[in-house]
């Protein structure tokens, strides 16, 4: 009976101890759920925090040295409707800036525009390396459209052909193959180019430059006088040409 009572003790004794561990445990838990929670709400904030952080930075402006201004405001201010066609050119920084220059002020004679209008247009022109130049100068440097063109042009100075001389006429000669109609066009360019008033100089390098044939010994037999003489005797041999070749029913040499 006594080693019953014992035994019972014992029992009562282990429940005890184990409701103390099992009171121990919980109370453990318990703060590490709190720990747990006060963590996550803590993670939270910094999250919120940090998303409200970043819209903010979204939300501030582009400094403005970030943004291209070599204009003055006045020149920034100018509107251009969106209907308005501008040139249809490029520059990449390879061409020749003066022939450059010449093609923007023909297409922009053409098409209208205010005298303010020129100077985006002028720029929106740009690509590639001659895009970075202009981005790189100053803030609110240009004021006018000749300060514009002379920076221009001594940037891509070394583009620039050297202007042509008279003599330059006698170097134009009539490839093989290329017709009499191509050869005079592309002579007549260069004459024009050079605002060229000697027409005897004219004449001696044109008939210098055709190829040997029918019409470069009409010319030495009878010379004309004036590039104007040469095209329309020109025209009129061309027409030979085709009516003889109707003729004989088959193409035969062609010699211009």
């Amino acid at each position: 009976m006594q080693q019953l009572m014992e035994s019972i003790r014992a029992l009562q004794q282990a429940v005890a101890a184990f409701k103390v561990d099992q009171e121990r445990i919980l109370a453990v838990l318990h703060a590490n759920n709190e720990e747990l929670h006060r963590a996550n709400v803590e993670l939270c904030r910094d999250l919120q925090r940090m998303g409200e952080r970043t819209t903010d930075e979204r939300k501030l402006p582009i400094p403005v040295r970030a943004r291209p201004m070599p204009f003055s405001q006045a020149i920034m201010d100018t509107v251009i409707p969106a209907s308005f066609m501008g040139p249809n050119i490029a520059f990449t920084g390879v061409e020749d800036p003066e022939a450059h220059i010449t093609a923007f002020h023909t297409q922009m004679m053409i098409s209208g525009g205010t005298d303010a209008m020129h100077y985006k247009l002028f720029m929106s022109t740009f690509s590639g390396t001659a895009l970075d130049w202009f981005i790189s100068l100053p803030d609110g440097h240009i004021t006018s459209f000749d300060q514009f063109s002379t920076l221009f042009r001594e940037q891509y100075i070394v583009n620039q052909a050297p202007p042509p001389v008279s003599y330059d006429l006698f170097d134009v000669k009539q490839y093989h193959g290329e017709t009499l109609k191509d050869f005079i066009n592309r002579f007549g360019a260069l004459v024009v180019k050079l605002h060229t008033k000697d027409e005897d100089m004219t004449v001696h390098a044109f008939r210098r430059g055709v190829l040997p044939g029918p019409f470069r010994d009409s010319l030495i037999r009878c010379c004309p006088k004036t590039l104007s003489e040469i095209r329309h005797r020109a025209v009129a041999h061309i027409e030979e040409e085709e009516e003889s070749k109707k003729k004989r029913g088959s193409i035969g040499l062609v010699y211009y």
